[in-house]
């Protein structure tokens, strides 16, 4: 693409960008009190307003979500707050910001979680590459999660769909599900850390359940236009693997191209 064409307008689901220029969601560990952002964290998004679209950093639906000391939540009245002063001074300098919904699942610590609890994840399968980073700034092997029980799953898409709604109380011009990087959502699709029996596992349908019901419950609260979706098929990160990931990723694109999303997010 010359930077001519780069430069033109562009239409994204339903809204006009200026430019094709696009942000990719960063995390910065600069959250304030209650995980929520602060005055700090509106002058870096505003200081890259003038790109098309900026993606924001990863953003927990829940305190069980929480994956990295400093991230911040989209699931209380602080963080809304906090995150109205981010997308007010991107709006005022003319840009458009999407909040990337987030679930650490397994890797997190329980020092990160609430009462000290496990992290959960699909299976209680830990990663073994990487590790946990702790508050104190220590770097520590992954614990052993919790297998989230059957019951527990429409939970984790409640949660979703009230951090999508709680967005549009933030201000954002519309939500990026995470589900891509190792995270709780790609734990669920990949059949390493994946080993239920359940319906949320064993086959492609299965394991791609989860992905797809927080989608649609994003664009329940949304509509399909102010949505995108990031995938990483090809990513070890986190020691992601599937044993056949050309069939699994075939599927779940499949699944999502016809929910007319905004966009869909692919990490080499």
């Amino acid at each position: 693409m010359s930077l001519f064409n780069l430069l033109k307008p562009f239409k994204l689901g339903n809204i006009e960008l200026p430019n094709r220029i696009v942000m990719a969601p960063l995390t910065r560990r600069r959250a304030g009190e209650d995980l929520a952002p602060t005055p700090m964290n509106a002058v870096y998004y505003a200081q890259r307003a003038t790109a098309g679209l900026i993606i924001s950093e990863a953003t927990q639906i829940s305190p069980q979500g929480l994956g990295l000391p400093q991230t911040p939540g989209i699931h209380s009245q602080e963080q809304i707050a906090g995150w109205q002063l981010v997308t007010q001074a991107v709006h005022d300098r003319g840009g458009r910001i999407f909040l990337q919904l987030w679930h650490a699942g397994r890797c997190s610590h329980p020092s990160l979680q609430p009462q000290g609890q496990l992290p959960i994840a699909p299976s209680a399968i830990a990663p073994r590459e990487e590790k946990a980073l702790l508050t104190s700034g220590e770097e520590v092997p992954f614990v052993i999660p919790r297998a989230l029980e059957t019951a527990e799953i429409p939970g984790i898409i409640a949660q979703s769909a009230q951090s999508a709604q709680n967005a549009i109380t933030a201000g954002a011009d519309g939500v990026e599900i995470h589900g891509a990087s190792g995270y709780l959502l790609d734990q669920f699709l990949q059949d390493n850390c994946n080993q239920r029996t359940d319906e949320y596992g064993g086959s492609i349908e299965n394991r791609a359940r989860l992905l797809l019901d927080v989608t649609a419950a994003a664009i329940a609260v949304w509509g399909s236009e102010r949505v995108g979706v990031r995938l990483s098929p090809s990513s070890t990160f986190q020691d992601m693997y599937d044993s056949n990931p050309s069939a699994l990723f075939n599927y779940v694109v499949t699944q999502l191209d016809r929910l007319n999303l905004a966009y869909l997010h692919i990490v080499e």
